[in-house]
């Protein structure tokens, strides 16, 4: 098989809606977006890296800190990230992309090198491979790829805002169309509605921060499990962000969504 060449793309803004600026909120002297491409990093399997934000002029601000930082920086649409994405493959002649949102600071890149494994092994088998359909691991460890004709596909084809605005759901709305893997916690385990380990409010950071704070110093590579031991240890850190637990994005788009029911058993349960 020829080797396939993955462009990992993490997406970033200034203009959150819900926590404004949140990429650069400080991690022990660093802005979070570091913290999380630090960790990104450590995965063996993502060879070519860029951080994807938009033309916005308040986005200036990731584009001087990639390049301080020697990251590649692609600048596209602020709010159609599915044309932010295509567009990026396109610069760099990618045959597939992985999308990994900045609101995961706290990945796991055993879980980046586990979906990007399944997908290289299985390429020949589906066109879009994930960890969230159904998700199973502690939220916060989001990890997609597709191929770039998948990509393709969904950006001439898809119409409807949360479609454009969230990249993927074109595509795994319509296994009609596309072949959709997924990559369970080998644990077996769910912890996907009762862990949060993303940042969208104030909340959330403060529980990130307190992780990092907790476990970097003793090991920069601290992973999930070690995420784990330490809640387990301290359970009052899971409650500073406890009552997010569960909310999604999709949670405004129910009425728009085709395959209703799953989403839907995810929130209420």
């Amino acid at each position: 098989m020829p080797e396939i060449k993955i462009l990992t793309v993490v997406q970033a803004r200034i203009s959150s809606t819900r926590l404004p600026g949140k990429v650069m909120l400080p991690i022990l002297d660093k802005p979070l977006l570091l913290r999380m491409l630090e960790r990104v990093k450590r995965a063996k399997l993502t060879s070519h890296l860029v951080v994807a934000t938009s033309t916005d002029q308040k986005d200036d601000t990731i584009e001087k800190l990639c390049g301080e930082n020697n990251i590649d920086c692609f600048r596209g649409s602020l709010s159609d990230l599915l044309d932010r994405h295509y567009k990026a493959a396109l610069k760099y002649n990618a045959d597939a992309v992985a999308k990994i949102p900045s609101d995961c600071p706290l990945i796991d890149p055993n879980v980046i090198d586990r979906v990007f494994s399944y997908y290289l092994e299985h390429a020949d088998k589906f066109d879009y491979v994930s960890n969230l359909h159904p998700a199973t691991y502690p939220d916060g460890n989001d990890v997609e790829i597709m191929s770039f004709n998948a990509l393709k596909k969904a950006w001439e084809e898809s119409s409807k805002n949360f479609e454009r605005e969230h990249t993927t759901p074109y595509i795994w709305e319509n296994p009609e169309f596309f072949r959709i893997g997924n990559v369970e916690w080998e644990t077996g385990k769910d912890l996907s509605t009762t862990e949060r380990w993303t940042i969208d409010y104030e909340e959330d950071y403060l529980f990130i921060k307190t992780v990092y704070e907790e476990l970097y110093t003793l090991n920069p590579a601290f992973d999930l499990n070690d995420i784990l031991n330490l809640l387990e240890r301290k359970p009052e850190i899971r409650k500073i962000n406890g009552r997010f637990a569960g909310k999604y994005w999709y949670e405004n788009h129910l009425d728009e969504l085709k395959n209703i029911e799953e989403y839907k058993n995810k929130i209420n349960n």
